[in-house]
């Protein structure tokens, strides 16, 4: 057991999150339909959301991980977690939208079809975005460009034990510090490269090392979280200044930290919102489904003349999606000391 901190039981955590996700959804629906009725959504970030979303895994995971007896029981944790959902939408889109293609079944069931099932598994979707014949004439064809995130998440994951040892040799400050610092000029560097070269390096600068710093962020408040509450009003006012004066700048230099101590603050130190989590937590679902769904109304011509009234369509069938996802694929697979599977235990 490392390092531990008690936080809210009714924090809203899960509240943002699905606040995060249903901000990826609206954004999407313009890009992916391409309908100008949507545009009024491009005010809102689907980066930012992103990287929120990031500082709340930096934050949680780290106390997952601190607070958990060992290693393998933590990645088996994550692995509950993360997996079932992400292997039945990828499995059941390469072999559903066979349906939608416009190619006969011998020619969708191809090595194309092979390399996306095994790349999007493998969480490579970048190496095979798209299947045969689907969604061609869209104005984005990948089949859920979404889920390039949670190979980021992924490998969080995978570093975590690795960072965590790292911090406990070099002392947690200097070693945050020092990997912040790291990673801000890995984005640097790979700026560079993108005016220079662009093409592959637009990529890389959006993998880890480049999100590194929102992560960071959120497991250095987790360490420092005394601290934090006891200045908490302080820590919120001078980031809200941050994050607004940096948010024009082209070098993002405080501006991850920033929004690390909005998000956290109004995750667990400002006041709760309600139990949003008894009621499980449908973003991920919101998250990993609504590319897909969108595309498919795209494919079929369902936008029409009513746009917005076919995307309040879409978010209740993506509501309604995540909720069974949850209650029938997620769920069962949670360990048992999951705070959801506690609250289910306390109603009972």
């Amino acid at each position: 057991m490392g390092y531990q901190i008690r936080i809210p039981r009714n924090n809203n955590f899960d509240l943002l999150r699905f606040l995060f996700a249903l901000t990826v959804l609206l954004v999407h629906a313009h890009a992916i339909s391409g309908r100008p009725e949507l545009s009024f959504v491009t005010y809102l970030s689907s980066g930012l959301a992103v990287k929120s979303f990031f500082v709340i895994s930096g934050f949680l995971i780290t106390m997952s991980y601190e607070q958990t007896n060992n290693i393998r029981l933590y990645f088996s944790k994550r692995l509950r977690r993360i997996l079932p959902a992400y292997v039945f939408v990828v499995v059941v889109s390469a072999l559903g939208l066979a349906l939608l293609s416009n190619v006969p079944p011998h020619e969708y069931f191809s090595l194309s079809w092979l390399k996306y099932l095994i790349s999007n598994l493998l969480f490579l979707n970048f190496l095979q975005p798209t299947l045969p014949g689907v969604f061609e004439n869209n104005p984005l064809p990948a089949v859920n460009g979404a889920l390039w995130t949670l190979k980021i998440e992924v490998m969080f994951y995978l570093s975590l034990p690795i960072i965590v040892w790292f911090l406990r040799r070099v002392g947690v400050f200097r070693g945050v510090v020092f990997l912040y610092i790291t990673s801000l000029l890995y984005v640097y560097a790979m700026g560079v490269m993108i005016s220079s070269h662009g093409g592959i390096f637009v990529e890389l600068q959006r993998q880890l090392p480049g999100q590194l710093t929102y992560f960071l962020s959120g497991a250095g408040l987790y360490y420092f979280y005394g601290v934090f509450v006891k200045n908490k009003i302080t820590f919120f006012c001078v980031a809200t200044l941050v994050y607004a004066t940096e948010y024009y700048f082209v070098v993002e230099i405080l501006k991850p930290l920033a929004l690390a101590v909005i998000v956290v603050y109004l995750g667990c130190v400002a006041k709760s919102a309600g139990n949003f989590g008894k009621y499980g937590d449908m973003s991920y679902g919101v998250y990993i489904y609504h590319c897909t769904v969108m595309q498919i109304f795209v494919t079929l011509g369902l936008f029409g003349n009513s746009p917005m009234i076919i995307l309040g369509v879409i978010i209740l069938i993506v509501l309604a999606l995540s909720l069974l996802s949850w209650r029938y694929i997620e769920k069962p697979f949670l360990a048992r000391s999951s705070h959801y599977v506690e609250i289910n235990i306390s109603k009972g």
